[in-house]
């Protein structure tokens, strides 16, 4: 192949005015003279006319002689241009450099730009060599010398801004390829260059979270927020929030994936390359795979890597899951998945569906039963859904095709020790906490006895690593012979001499701290999502450690027996390994009981605080914290019923109530309804606040007549106000759905004057007495409760109803703008049943306006939503709504039938405003009815 000519011209203005002809380089002296060819080289092939060059040159005052000395100037030019002289053109009233992209720097720059932003959707790591190519043209401050000359200064100015959006689409394709690290430099000089321009901030945000720098990622957002509100005095834009919160969920790189494709880990999968490999091609063929093997011998970290290059994956997570009917509602969280009502599972299946996915189970040991039917059931009904289960042993289907992962090769008697993968894993990891020098070649050999005595097991190898901060490896090794000889020769749960050889690991790991680290560890182990730092902090002192506890936290941390994970505030998680060890020490010392009841003790404490928070204007945060406390909740809760602590249940119930009224949190609704069944629980005290909750909760569910007569019950029962207070708000609910007005408004107003907590009370009465047509009467009443709001939800509920006596009384503007404002407030705060409820309210208005087509699309999405949760109780309001706008539509046959099913169905809101049409036949099933509403839509969107 010939090799490509050298253009006999090449300017480049990225930098100093540089001129090349022929391949040579050529020197332009005199400042005047670099301007002319510096604006006929920005110009780009286009004319510049001779007045505008006089006019660039001499800005204050063209001299007499100036357009001969502009003449003199080009013909001077024409002969530094050599043999490319005729490029440079003489036209009738000014002169034009004939130059294309591989003759201008800038206009390389600008090309390489538009093919990466072409080819990185399909293709980013080839985008990002484009841009690396572009952003390289750059090779110092922009033509430094000529910016005096106004159109000079003009087009350096545009030069920087091409300049950032070369940088900021390199940043982007970077992390889009997977190599976020590599341009961690890059983003923080681009962020550094303009602190106060947002979408430097943003990049850099993304990088670190790719790279596995979380907490990092998170800081550099706080510092830009603080900045900007200092010196500007602006808030930064809500796409800061969410990348924020992104982060903070791990979805950026944080923490593992629900969703998604798993997020970068922050150290390298070392030795595995094979057996990675090897799992895909089994994939490619085999629905079920199952990675089994011993505890710590990296089935996740393994099954982790194959999800990360396998396209769309989701990642359940079953460490933190211990009670056998969470697992359902694990998966759904793994998904992304409210599920308001009914079959969780069921909603699961429904959006996994037949799209191709890959579903990775982890640690399914503890849970085999349960995860075994729900692989089962996803398999039946997902036919392009592979899944990969990890184990200690296999789940026992027939479609399962076990793929045991055996322990990292050790050195061979006169093998290289650096061939080893286990010594490999061993150095990368002694590298991260060892200070001064690497270990050296002559330790080799001591490294790879320490290896071959942890029969090349990763938990224990990086365990071993990490006291490398303390010990040689000659101590290391004389330590651990001690600490294995000690510990050898006990039965493991498997009875597999590798797991023995584990738990001497970590036993060793654990007697090398003091006594109070131990004791603190054993009592952490008994949390099964970890603990954030004020818990871990009152627990030590609870336990009455001597010092500071923070100290023994952060040596626990060192000693590999707590991962701190400071993505979101500071949480502190055990390995399931270790967590298991830390159970059987708590046991062998028994404190077992002590342990359980401290953790009783938390969620009793964790529920008071939700319960006097979460209705002040701290909810969001309270909701956060619900949230993440959820696993330790379920632990604590299974573990208090199993006890028979009908003290404790009562008080995580009555605390939890707005939490199981206003949030999409299912399986708190659940226990409420269990404890409601236990008999002894007509004696307590609290009786009356727990048959309330499990009243609202079976009201969520649709059956009205199971929530009336356990609030009547509780009603009967009562002996303080807070139970009275939620039996009647319940009632009042259960009053409005039936359309019983004049009940709910002396309910309601019953239970308003129980509380001096300002609540929905009074919106409820209002929303009653609006429906019976009395709105003034509702006005003023829900004017006073929306006075009276302190939490976002509370507020977001008046608002709603503000929105709905509007839209009675035809104020169709003022309706709309409150039931958007509900829908905000309900965000903000994580009450997901009113954003459903505005949400419905907001559609019909839109409906009743005449924007049929953003109704229309209003209502697929939201019946979608709807159907996916399984929030049958809304979503017949929402059918009932999209009946009304499909009869003004002129479809008036799909709308009877809408309302025909609504009719019909038990679990829907009364309606006495909307005549009943029977039909000819039977009402369409719910499987039908959604068919019919969908392909309405669909038709309808068409038309208009």
């Amino acid at each position: 192949m010939a090799a490509r000519q050298v253009s006999p011209l090449r300017i480049e203005v990225l930098g100093s005015l540089r001129l090349t002809v022929s391949g040579t380089p050529v020197d332009v002296p005199g400042t005047k003279r670099r301007a002319v060819l510096g604006l006929l080289a920005l110009a780009e092939g286009r004319m510049v006319t001779v007045d505008s060059l006089v006019d660039a040159l001499w800005p204050s005052e063209v001299p007499d002689s100036g357009r001969q000395a502009l003449h003199s100037h080009v013909s001077r030019l024409r002969g530094h241009l050599g043999p490319a002289a005729a490029r440079l053109e003489t036209g009738a009233d000014g002169y034009r450099l004939a130059v294309d992209g591989e003759d201008l720097d800038l206009a390389q720059a600008r090309s390489l730009l538009a093919a990466a932003r072409t080819r990185a959707p399909a293709d980013p790591a080839a985008a990002m060599e484009l841009l690396r190519q572009a952003h390289g043209l750059w090779r110092g401050p922009v033509l430094a010398d000529l910016v005096h000359v106004a159109p000079i200064a003009a087009a350096v100015e545009e030069c920087g801004q091409l300049h950032r959006e070369v940088t900021d689409a390199l940043v982007a394709t970077a992390i889009a390829a997977g190599q976020a690290a590599d341009v961690l430099g890059l983003a923080a000089a681009a962020q550094a260059e303009d602190p106060l321009r947002e979408p430097a901030v943003l990049l850099l945000m993304r990088a670190l979270a790719a790279a596995g720098q979380a907490p990092d990622a998170l800081r550099a957002g706080r510092e830009y927020r603080r900045r900007l509100t200092d010196e500007v005095g602006l808030d930064p834009s809500p796409a800061l929030d969410e990348l924020e919160r992104e982060i903070a969920g791990g979805a950026l790189g944080a923490a593992p994936v629900r969703s998604g494709s798993p997020a970068r880990p922050a150290t390298a999968l070392i030795g595995r390359e094979t057996q990675v490999a090897a799992l895909h091609r089994v994939l490619t063929s085999e629905r079920l795979v199952t990675v089994v093997g011993p505890g710590g011998v990296g089935k996740t970290r393994v099954a982790l890597e194959v999800a990360r290059a396998s396209g769309p994956a989701t990642v359940l997570l079953l460490g933190p899951v211990t009670d056998p009917a969470a697992v359902p509602h694990a998966l759904a969280a793994a998904l992304d998945l409210r599920v308001v009502q009914g079959d969780v599972l069921a909603a699961c299946l429904a959006v996994l569906g037949d799209r191709p996915c890959l579903l990775v189970v982890d640690n399914c040991e503890h849970l085999l039963d349960p995860v075994r039917d729900t692989v089962a059931d996803v398999l039946a009904a997902c036919p392009r859904v592979s899944v990969l289960a990890t184990s200690r042993e296999r789940l026992g289907l027939a479609a399962e095709h076990t793929f045991r992962l055996a322990p990292l090769p050790v050195p061979r008697p006169g093998q290289d020790p650096l061939r080893a993968a286990s010594v490999t894993l061993f150095l990368d990891r002694a590298r991260r906490v060892r200070p001064g020098p690497p270990i050296a070649p002559a330790e080799l050999p001591t490294v790879a006895e320490i290896v071959h005595r942890l029969d090349g097991m990763p938990l224990a190898i990086e365990l071993a690593a990490g006291r490398l901060s303390s010990f040689s490896p000659g101590d290391l090794r004389d330590r651990l012979d001690r600490s294995l000889d000690l510990l050898g020769g006990g039965s493991g749960p498997s009875g597999d001499a590798r797991h023995r050889t584990l738990r001497a690991t970590v036993a060793w790991s654990y007697d090398l701290l003091a006594e109070d680290e131990q004791r603190l560890f054993r009592q952490l182990s008994v949390f099964t999502d970890g603990v954030d730092l004020d818990t871990a902090e009152r627990l030590a002192a609870d336990l009455g450690v001597d010092g500071d506890p923070g100290r023994l936290l952060a040596h626990l941390v060192d000693a590999s027996m707590l991962d701190a994970d400071l993505s979101a505030g500071t949480r502190y998680r055990m390995l399931e390994t270790l967590r298991a060890f830390g159970m059987d020490r708590l046991a062998a010392a028994g404190e077992e009981a002590d342990a359980v009841d401290r953790l009783i003790r938390w969620a009793v404490d964790l529920a008071g605080w939700i319960d006097a928070t979460i209705d002040t204007d701290r909810e969001p945060a309270a909701d956060r914290v619900l949230r993440r406390e959820l696993a330790n909740l379920r632990t604590a809760w299974r573990l208090a019923r199993e006890r028979g602590r009908l003290d404790a249940t009562t008080a995580i119930i009555g605390g939890l109530f707005d939490a199981i009224a206003y949030r999409d949190m299912v399986e708190l609704r659940g226990w409420a309804e269990e404890l409601a069944g236990e008999p002894e629980l007509l004696s307590h005290p609290r009786a009356a606040v727990v048959l309330g909750t499990a009243g609202e909760a079976a009201y969520h569910r649709g059956d009205r007549a199971v929530a009336e007569r356990l609030v009547r019950t509780g009603l009967d029962l009562v002996t303080d106000d807070r139970g009275a207070w939620v039996c009647l708000m319940v009632l009042s609910v259960v009053d409005l759905a039936r359309g019983a007005h004049a009940d709910a408004t002396a309910h309601a107003l019953a239970a308003s004057r129980l509380t001096a907590r300002p609540r929905e009370n009074l919106g409820v009465a209002a929303l009653a007495m609006a429906y019976a047509g009395d709105l003034d009467g509702a006005r003023a009443l829900n004017e006073r409760g929306l006075d009276r709001a302190r939490s976002p939800s509370m507020r977001s509920w008046a608002t709603y109803v503000r929105g709905e006596i509007d839209s009675l009384a035809g104020r169709s503007e003022s309706a709309e703008s409150a039931y958007v404002r509900a829908i905000e407030l309900a965000r903000a705060s994580g009450g997901t049943f009113l954003e459903g409820v505005a949400t419905v309210g907001l559609l019909a208005e839109r409906a009743r306006s005449g924007r049929t087509r953003e109704a229309l699309s209003g209502y697929r999405e939201v019946i979608d939503y709807f159907a996916r949760t399984g929030d049958w109780t809304h979503l017949w309001a929402t059918l009932r709504n999209l009946a009304d706008l499909l009869r003004g539509l002129g479809d008036g046959e799909t709308a009877a039938q809408l309302d025909a099913a609504a009719d019909a169905a038990p679990d829907a809101p009364a309606d006495d405003r909307r005549p009943r049409v029977p039909l000819p036949g039977p009402a369409p099933g719910r499987g039908a009815v959604l068919q019919l509403a969908r392909e309405a839509v669909a038709r309808n969107l068409t038309r208009s």
